[in-house]
């Protein structure tokens, strides 16, 4: 049976209609959808991957038309307001406070409703606990935001198809650089249709616009010019991935047996001064508290969809009876920081294939350990697997929808029954997949 699977091609015609389907499917998520209706969600969801997974697997379609077909998804979201999350909201607050002059780092939309444009209709949208903080975005990611605000401060629906546009242009500059870094590591460039065409990338960064895929398209550009000796680029193109998303600084120290002390610290000046020059027109007296006390917030405050945080928090209930997250969450920073130093300085970097799986296990580590995992953040991982021999990210991406079953009330309330099933079903495909790496190693000694 195993075999007749792998062996198994669809005809033409069967591709044509596995296609037909899922553009009604993209339609119905896109269109016709709320988080609330969960067993929509997770219906629509579950019936979208079984169509990747016939298309990747199965068809015979070529990789050019393949590719074709991503772009044709995305265009599909391209007049959708998002309706998994209220994110872009608050992006537009700030894209559209910027247009106007305004430090997006410096106001509260709760305490200036009317600031802007339709601003009360946005602080409504993006709800008072986004709203009573302040942003948390980088510089680079805030000119981004500014550029829906050139087209139009005002029309939510031109603000988003714009939005919109440029997520897909970066997905396929990440495209791009990803069958470069593909073929630089002699292997299928197939593989990167696992993330071109997968319903997890077309619903979140597409559909629910965040910006992770801007962000990866910087690390893919980062990488390739890394692997090419382009250091100085490589440096430049990495500062704009972190001024994007925070969070590719993790990945700084794995770079050091690739590049060796004093390149790498040469190369750390270039991302630090690349990210100080952004942060230039911002800059006053409130941006840095301003912005650390909303990453400190988000970090010691806030849960969603965790893993071992919820096991640990669990124990804390039973000993100090009481939730223990800022303590957890002021601990978890230095755990994280040893793991990636090891992975840094005990693995063989130097090998590119082996430095993007080190940086696969420290973000994998992160969010392993994080209090709170929003959908989305499985892109990076998602990514870097690509490049690597496991594929666990892949299911990942897939039962990462049950998280949303927390949206089905008003409360927000978890069913960690789903949260369990879900990471039950990661660590024990994660584990399956080191079994049998380990197994295949010892068989061919």
């Amino acid at each position: 049976m195993t075999s007749f699977l792998n062996n198994y091609k669809m005809t033409n015609n069967l591709s044509l209609l596995v296609i037909l389907f899922s553009c009604i499917a993209y339609y119905l998520f896109a269109y016709q959808t709320l988080r609330t209706n969960f067993s929509q969600v997770l219906s629509l969801y579950s019936f979208l991957f079984v169509c990747f997974y016939l298309l990747y697997n199965h068809s015979q379609l070529n990789f050019k038309t393949l590719i074709y077909l991503g772009v044709l998804f995305r265009v599909l979201f391209l007049v959708a307001i998002p309706n998994l999350s209220d994110d872009f909201y608050r992006f537009l607050w700030d894209g559209r406070a910027l247009f106007n002059g305004i430090n997006p780092y410096l106001i509260l939309p709760k305490n200036n409703p009317n600031l802007i444009i339709n601003g009360s209709n946005l602080y409504q949208g993006m709800g008072s606990m986004n709203g009573s903080h302040y942003t948390c975005y980088p510089p680079l990611n805030q000119f981004a935001f500014t550029i829906p605000a050139i087209f139009s401060d005002s029309h939510l629906l031109i603000s988003t198809t714009v939005m919109r546009i440029t997520l897909i242009l970066s997905d396929v500059i990440t495209l791009f650089f990803g069958i470069k870094i593909l073929k630089e590591l002699k292997l299928n460039t197939r593989k990167i249709l696992v993330y071109f065409i997968n319903p997890f990338i077309l619903i979140e960064l597409t559909g629910n616009l965040h910006y992770e895929g801007m962000m990866i398209a910087f690390l893919s550009a980062s990488l390739y010019f890394l692997f090419k000796q382009k250091k100085h680029l490589s440096a430049i193109l990495f500062a704009g991935a972190i001024s994007i998303k925070l969070i590719p600084l993790i990945f700084l120290p794995v770079f050091y047996k690739k590049l060796g002390f004093k390149k790498l610290f040469i190369y750390g000046c270039i991302v630090a001064l690349v990210n100080i020059l952004l942060f230039l027109p911002f800059a006053s007296k409130e941006l840095y508290s301003n912005f650390m006390s909303s990453i400190e917030l988000y970090f010691q405050n806030f849960e969603f969809n965790a893993s071992l945080y919820y096991i640990v928090r669990e124990i804390g209930y039973r000993i100090k009876g009481y939730n223990i997250i800022q303590s957890v969450g002021k601990t978890t920073p230095f755990i994280i920081i040893t793991i990636t130093l090891l992975l840094s300085f005990l693995r063989k970097n130097n090998l590119k294939q082996t430095l993007i799986t080190s940086m696969l296990w420290v973000i994998c580590s992160y969010y392993f350990l994080s209090s709170i995992v929003h959908p989305w953040y499985i892109a990076i991982p998602l990514f870097l697997s690509l490049f690597t021999k496991y594929s666990f990210p892949v299911i990942w991406s897939f039962v990462v929808i049950l998280s949303y079953s927390a949206y089905v009330n008003s409360s927000y309330k978890e069913n960690l029954w789903l949260v369990g099933l879900e990471y039950i079903l990661v660590f024990g495909y994660l584990f399956a997949e080191l079994f049998q790496w380990k197994f295949n190693r010892k068989k061919n000694l």
